[in-house]
């Protein structure tokens, strides 16, 4: 087995600040009370003096203008599922290992994704775009690759040979045992692992519990160390606060693409696309604001999405300043795998054309972009409906393969006549006709017409009709060319 350990040590601050590219100065404290202490701190807060650890109070007298937000636990933990389920497209096996970390089985999955750099490679870069910074360790047993990735080592161990030795290095201070435990071990010089192995293990055990041998053990591999495996909801839905409140849809973006990217991580782990999501915008004084996203075909392209949710937002007006922005699947669709070829593939324009069709939806709205499809009616004007794009209706066409115009006029145009003969910029040529349509009388709108094909004196070609039920008169309906 190998295990791969995600450690995130600025989880706190992740959590609260991954919605903005910049946040100001910025701090999470253990709460809102006085005697509160900074637990986190962005960048521009350490530039000012401010470090974890420091109480609330002083903090505030260091930076004035510092922002500080509760550390809220539930929101870490939630971010941890969400990181575990994203993260099960690379392997099958994945698991939540409170407060920071999350595990994964990656024995199986090195030959799919070109071996273990390559996979670390992936999943590092897949972090720092959902906007966590996070230290990858990997080793043969879970616990072991969890206190290398603590140690802010990105050890990558496949044997267990080479474990002993490189384990013995690590500081003591990975071993998360109780602080007397720990004042224990420093009283008596134990710096690090090695130093703590060299000891007699009886005495070790008496003087600092069986459980810290224990643990040692299971990091060796010489006991045994099950882990739950996580089981992924059904349905992805997930919430990002903004650090400030943002007046303008379009800067909406940056946040919305972070929940996008962990959306097709969550899709591609179960093999499936999305066709319908929801973003929620909250306000602070006002209703929340909905943007729907209706796709054609179902899909996982994080660019694709981004793309119709620029258009959306391209057009939205917030009716206050968004605090937060939630996303949620509403619909799920089984996406079948792909192989990938020199050339195009068949269905390759097909969703070219679907992609097109939701851009223009996103930017002009659904209603402004339709298809055109047939009806099984003899009179031209009513011989073609709207539906769905892409969806055409299933009619037999043998009552179509006479000749049609081009461009058909959404009202005929009453034609002058010379000797009962039709003008149109002069006298017109009857090619072909009469072709008789009778029809409508059910419906209230029956038509009686005589159509022909007509040439003009510029060599143009004209779709004419007599009425029959008005003697001589002559409409054009159409252009051929």
């Amino acid at each position: 087995m190998l295990w791969q350990a995600l450690h995130f040590p600025s989880l706190a601050l992740d959590v609260s600040t991954r919605g903005a590219r910049e946040a100001g100065s910025l701090a999470i404290a253990s709460s809102l009370e006085v005697n509160a202490v900074i637990v986190a701190c962005n960048p521009a807060a350490r530039r000012r003096g401010v470090q974890a650890g420091m109480a609330l109070a002083a903090a505030c007298a260091l930076d004035s203008g510092l922002k500080i937000i509760a550390r809220d636990i539930a929101a870490e933990q939630a971010a941890l599922a969400r990181v575990a389920a994203w993260a099960i497209q690379y392997t099958p096996v994945a698991s939540i290992a409170p407060p920071e970390e999350v595990l994964l089985e990656v024995a199986g999955s090195l030959n799919l994704f070109g071996g273990l750099s390559r996979l670390c490679g992936l999943i590092e870069h897949g972090l720092s775009e959902l906007g966590y910074s996070a230290c990858v360790a990997c080793a043969p047993t879970p616990l072991a690759a969890q206190w290398f990735a603590r140690a802010g080592l990105a050890v990558k161990i496949r044997h267990h040979d080479a474990l002993r030795h490189t384990l013995e290095r690590l500081p003591a201070a990975v071993l998360d045992q109780s602080p007397q435990v720990g004042t224990l071990l420093d009283d008596i010089g134990i710096r690090t692992i090695g130093d703590f192995l060299r000891l007699p293990r009886d005495g070790a055990a008496r003087r600092f519990g069986q459980r810290l041998i224990d643990d040692i053990d299971r990091a060796l591999g010489r006991l045994p160390d099950a882990r739950p495996s996580y089981t992924p909801p059904l349905r992805f839905t997930a919430a990002l606060p903004l650090p400030a409140p943002v007046h303008e849809a379009e800067a909406l973006l940056f946040a919305a693409r972070r929940l996008i990217a962990e959306l097709c991580g969550f899709l591609a782990a179960g093999g499936n696309g999305v066709q319908r999501l929801r973003f929620t915008l909250s306000h602070e004084d006002h209703e929340d604001t909905q943007v729907v996203l209706s796709l054609v075909a179902a899909t996982r392209d994080p660019q694709h999405l981004v793309a119709v949710l620029r258009e959306h937002l391209g057009r939205l007006h917030l009716s206050g300043p968004a605090t937060a922005i939630a996303l949620a699947s509403e619909s799920l669709a089984p996406l079948p795998f792909r192989n990938l070829s020199f050339l195009p593939a068949p269905g390759d324009h097909s969703e070219t054309v679907s992609r097109l069709i939701e851009r223009l939806r996103g930017r002009l709205g659904d209603e402004a972009v339709r298809g055109l499809g047939v009806a099984a009616d003899h009179r031209p004007e009513r011989t073609w409906r709207t539906n769905e794009p892409g969806r055409d209706a299933a009619v037999d066409d043998a009552a179509y393969r006479v000749p049609r115009p081009l461009w058909l006029l959404a009202v005929p145009q009453r034609l002058d006549a010379s000797a009962n003969a039709p003008c149109y910029e002069g006298p017109l040529t009857l090619l072909a006709g009469p072709e008789r349509i009778e029809s409508g009388w059910w419906d209230g709108a029956d038509v009686t017409r005589d159509y022909f094909v007509a040439r003009t004196a510029a060599q143009s070609l004209l779709w004419i009709y007599r009425e029959r039920r008005e003697t001589g008169a002559w409409y054009l309906h159409g252009f051929f060319a």
